[in-house]
């Protein structure tokens, strides 16, 4: 693949010359790229980090992604107790039966350096970011350099990652770079690389044969038909074996995330639905408005010119996935969900752009190239006060204010090993030295308890709620150990 190609003003030199030239700039644009890569790393890090220290991170759900990957790096069964108990699945529970995402086993080695839930902040940092040169280099065959670097900061710091960086840890942290290496290989004709790739999406998360069909309804689209086919039945199938074989033999329940009752009941109701009643499904599509907000926002960043790319099929069924569910938190923009089809429409986007240019004739048109990408990057910038990294820019947002040193102290009356309940911005802090489970309105009869008696923390409605949890502990014979700022700690 050649990088840099020849300009105007090097072609009259000689081969070998032009090669050097084309070495340097190699090697300029791989120093460029990294420092980018390294700089979104950075920042999506610090975010992270700072939410945990500052006690703005959850159990739910980052204590259940620590728990389980420190099962992996013990060369245990990846269980969660905090996930279990609330399931009443017991403190023993496998979080593969929940969500089937094996590849975080190549977390563990980490642990193994720094057991805690900043290993996986960490991580999901390193790998959001690592998606950077392979959209550079999508962007760069396309469009050409410059603006592959306008691409390539619109997509770091583009609100679905900034969004996903700021929710704790989620296993949604491998797809953008396995997305954008099937994307860009495929692109490079590379397809044992492209289907690698697919293959260790499919490990990711049990609906992600969704985006490997997907993918192939894209190869189709653009004339690859076998190549379609077979993607679109790797997805198909490891869909059925996943949720028909695999969840349930480590005593999951493959319906656990069944939201469409509204439409049938299971996938067959849902296609007679289709069939039969298909302007319900065309409204539950589009209603509430919070879906047409999402959708609208996730498309708006490429100046809408994602829809004029075959490769926007790739995200439609996680669209519709999302969009059919009847779980509001999977329609809006505040968590992760989002991250799993960034890079998606940022490459249909290019994609898009190219096409247009060649049906009004303007193909070469360096000026649109470029005022496009501008454009692109001009609008990932200005998103950025609606989404999580603006917080960065506050300097308040990294202090720990008195209420946040009182959790400090709190946590720190817990001693090491022992199973605690804690109240979920609290548990993150607990969870290298001991079992965490979630502070509820279910009584877990645990030895020690961290709780907050004014301000409201999931599960519960209000601080009154959690009141009446406490008064119910020490009805019971727990006694208080602590108490500053709001924050108790009892024990049993």
């Amino acid at each position: 693949m050649t990088i840099v190609e020849d300009t105007p003003t090097n072609r009259w030199l000689p081969t070998r010359w032009r090669t050097v030239i084309r070495t340097a700039g190699l090697r300029g644009h791989a120093l460029r790229v990294g420092l980018l890569t390294a700089a979104a790393a950075a920042v999506y890090a610090t975010l992270g980090l700072v939410k945990l220290h500052t006690f703005k991170a959850s159990t739910f759900d980052l204590v259940i992604f620590d728990q389980m990957v420190r099962g992996f790096a013990a060369f245990g069964a990846p269980t969660s107790a905090a996930r279990g108990i609330s399931l009443d699945q017991g403190m023993h529970f496998v979080q593969l039966g929940e969500h089937f995402s094996p590849i975080l086993a190549l977390l563990a080695p980490f642990y193994w350096v720094y057991d805690g839930p900043q290993t996986l902040i960490v991580a999901q940092a390193v790998l959001f970011a690592l998606a950077i040169p392979f959209v550079w280099t999508f962007t760069r065959r396309v469009l050409g350099a410059v603006p592959a670097y306008l691409v390539a900061v619109a997509y770091a710091l583009s609100w679905p990652i900034a969004q996903a960086a700021n929710f704790d840890f989620h296993e949604v942290a491998f797809a953008p770079l396995l997305i954008s290496i099937m994307i860009e290989r495929y692109q490079a004709d590379r397809l044992r690389s492209c289907a690698a790739a697919a293959m260790a999406l499919l490990l990711v998360k049990e609906d992600m044969g969704l985006l490997v069909i997907g993918f192939g309804a894209y190869a189709f689209a653009i004339g690859r038909r076998l190549d379609g086919a077979s993607f679109a039945l790797l997805g198909f199938g490891w869909t059925l074996l996943v949720r028909g074989v695999l969840i349930p033999a480590v005593g999951g329940d493959p319906e656990m995330y069944w939201a469409y009752d509204q439409l049938g009941s299971g996938v067959s109701g849902v296609l007679t639905t289709l069939v039969t009643d298909p302007f319900t499904v065309i409204s539950t599509f589009f209603t509430p408005e919070d879906k047409v907000d999402t959708m609208a926002i996730m498309l708006w960043p490429t100046l809408l010119l994602c829809l004029f790319s075959p490769l926007t099929l790739m995200a439609v069924p996680h669209f519709l996935e999302r969009m059919l569910s009847d779980r509001l938190h999977w329609w809006i923009t505040d968590f992760h969900h989002s991250a799993f089809t960034v890079v998606i429409l940022t490459c249909a986007g290019v994609d898009g752009l190219i096409r247009v240019l060649g049906l009004i004739k303007r193909r070469e048109d360096r000026g649109l190239i470029l005022s496009w990408s501008v454009a692109v990057c001009a609008i990932a910038i200005t998103l950025l006060p609606r989404f999580a990294l603006d917080q960065l820019v506050h300097p308040a947002f990294y202090q720990r204010d008195a209420r946040a040193e009182a959790a400090a102290a709190a946590v720190s009356t817990v001693p090491s090993g022992v199973v605690v309940e804690a109240a979920n911005a609290l548990g993150p802090a607990l969870s290298s030295r001991a079992t965490v489970l979630l502070l509820d309105h279910t009584p877990r009869l645990a030895p020690w308890v961290v709780a907050d008696l004014t301000a409201a923390h999931f599960p519960f409605g209000s601080a009154e709620d959690q009141q009446r949890r406490v008064a119910d502990l020490r009805s019971q014979g727990y006694q208080v150990v602590f108490d500053r700022e709001g924050y108790v700690v009892l024990r049993r």
